[in-house]
């Protein structure tokens, strides 16, 4: 046989080998068909209502339609801040054992000294972008990542093909430069190098651009594909493009109170909540009545820039579904949206406009006008008064370990969820979407064993039967779930939960509350159920022992932490 035929023969059979191998990548083990893609939508610092099919005025028609097309989650809780649930989120891990029990910013230098306090993705945690690159899928990441940016911890180095990251807490939105004066630079990567972006950015189309860029690029291979876009929406600085903010004009000139309850009353009347649900009014929340005209017509400009924030997010989530249309994808793709933590309540900017950050305004260019909020060199957020409209009706906000800092919603849509236009009060964890997508993929689980080392065992219950709706129940009433952040703790059992916020809120007593009844968290039952705050409080050591939760030290501020080495 000539030397030509020989080699010809090599390498059909290496291209046989390969695409049998690509085949089977494609394939589930359960019958041979197609894996479906996964659309992983992470919008930043959105409150519980702050989407239409949970009750806001805000336009999410793309949002509305997965959740008319699968089922929606309305007691779903993750972490209190950006990276801890990030993390979470993408190992289905404890954020004390996977690295980040806080963001690294916020973290004192009494507990960085440790392992499991870095504030970054550690070396023993496997992430579902790890998992699923192993079992062939295509794996992109467009968006905020802040896990870390060194080489070994961007998200090219865990697990993910193609990627364009932020990597810090926050950004601006419309051109690369930091929001805080405590980095010297708005840190972006693609592929792992530093990347420098385009003249015409905006956030969320540039990571619907570059996320439907990424698909396109390998659509004619059939390989399924994972796509994790963590939007910087809503997290200030809330920027948006002056058609998305206008549409709101008018809207919010009533103030808090009144949206608050209207608010409510919506989420009541979509199946959000139970009926009778009451709130309180978080405090800090300021009187709208006492304040000056022009001081309500500037905190009701923040909330029409933060609307049109959402309604242009979620436009460019239509974009990404209209494209998947248009190449034969949509069908074969499970979307689930959901949100890091609970609405942004910090008050950088005062109601006149003002703010404490306003000497480095004047340095960096930054401006907190009327006239121009929202646009190119605007810097905007809507303050505690006005996060209590995205977290209605639900108590305080981000950080906090109340409902409004962890109550987010969660939309899943696609096949394997055999739900249409459901909302479910059965509760979830963010630990529990790692195993369920797995479970959804027909991807092996790593039990504690990846790539030929122990790592953190995947902690999270999927819930592909109840998706399926083989299975009513996902967690059982006796099954105990932990929560710690900057001393703000809680713990979830059956339909309570127990909850101290020493951090903001200088509380010293444990409250307990129904979620299910009173997601409000109105009526504290620590009196007259004395004996189950006791059987949970015993729940709750047990959970900060397992995991080696540190105390925090005597007087930590977390705004000092961040601030503790002054303005750069």
């Amino acid at each position: 046989m000539k030397l030509e035929s020989k080699l010809r023969i090599v390498l059909l059979l290496i291209v046989g080998i390969s695409t049998a191998n690509s085949l089977l990548a494609q394939q589930s083990t359960n019958g041979g068909a197609a894996r479906p893609n996964i659309v992983l939508i992470l919008a930043d610092d959105l409150g519980y209502t702050d989407i239409s099919p949970f009750g806001s005025e805000i336009r999410t028609p793309n949002i509305a339609r997965l959740a008319a097309e699968g089922i929606s989650f309305t007691n779903y809780h993750t972490a209190g801040s950006c990276a801890p649930a990030r993390a979470m989120l993408l190992t289905g891990v404890d954020s004390h054992r996977n690295g980040v029990p806080n963001i690294p910013e916020a973290l004192p230098p009494e507990q960085s000294a440790y392992e499991n306090y870095q504030g970054v993705l550690g070396d023993g945690v496997v992430t579902l972008a790890n998992l699923l690159q192993d079992a062939g899928y295509h794996t992109y990441m467009t968006g905020k990542w802040h896990l870390g940016h060194t080489p070994q911890l961007l998200p090219s180095a865990r697990g993910f093909d193609r990627t364009i990251a932020m990597a810090d807490t926050g950004a601006d939105n419309w051109e690369q430069r930091t929001y805080l004066p405590i980095y010297d630079r708005a840190n972006w990567y693609a592929d792992g190098e530093e990347h420098t972006l385009p003249d015409d950015f905006y956030s969320s189309e540039y990571f619907i651009d570059k996320t439907i860029e990424f698909i396109d690029s390998n659509a004619e291979d059939d390989t399924p594909f994972f796509a994790y876009i963590p939007f910087q929406a809503v997290h200030m600085p809330v920027q948006a493009p002056r058609e998305f903010s206008d549409k709101y004009t008018g809207v919010y000139d009533q103030g808090w109170t009144v949206m608050r309850e209207r608010r409510r009353v919506a989420a009541e009347a979509a199946g959000v909540i139970p009926a009778g649900a009451e709130a309180v009014v978080t405090p800090g929340t300021l009187i709208w009545d006492s304040l000056t005209a022009e001081q309500q017509r500037h905190h009701a400009r923040r909330m029409e820039v933060y609307a049109g924030m959402v309604d242009a997010m979620d436009m460019h989530i239509g974009r990404l579904m209209d494209y998947l249309e248009s190449i034969g994808e949509y069908e074969d793709t499970i979307f689930i949206f959901t949100s890091d933590n609970g609405a942004e309540g910090s008050g950088l900017i005062s109601p006149t406009g003002t703010s404490v950050l306003g000497e480095w305004f004047n340095d960096v260019g930054y401006s907190a006008d009327y006239e121009t909020l929202g646009e190119r060199g605007s810097f905007n957020a809507i303050g505690p008064s006005n996060a209590s409209i995205a977290a209605s009706p639900l108590a305080y906000y981000k950080f906090h370990a109340s409902e409004g800092g962890l109550r987010v919603p969660l939309v899943i849509s696609g096949p394997g969820i055999n739900y249409q236009g459901t909302m479910t009060d059965e509760f979830v964890f963010v630990t529990d979407l790692t195993p369920t997508i797995l479970e959804l993929v027909d991807v092996n689980n790593h039990d504690g064993n990846w790539d030929g080392k122990e790592v953190e065992p995947i902690i999270g219950s999927g819930f592909s039967r109840f998706l399926a709706g083989n299975s009513v129940q996902i967690h059982h009433a006796s099954e105990a779930i932990g929560y710690e952040l900057g001393g703000n703790s809680a713990l979830f059992k059956g339909d309570y939960k127990i909850v101290i916020n020493p951090a903001g809120q200088n509380e010293t007593e444990w409250h307990l509350f129904n979620i299910k009844s009173d997601p409000g968290e109105t009526k504290d039952l620590a009196t007259d159920q004395a004996d189950l705050l006791a059987e949970m409080l015993a729940d709750y050591e047990a959970y900060v022992e397992a995991n080696n939760v540190l105390p925090m030290p005597a007087g930590y501020n977390r705004v000092g932490t961040i601030f503790k080495d002054g303005f750069r």
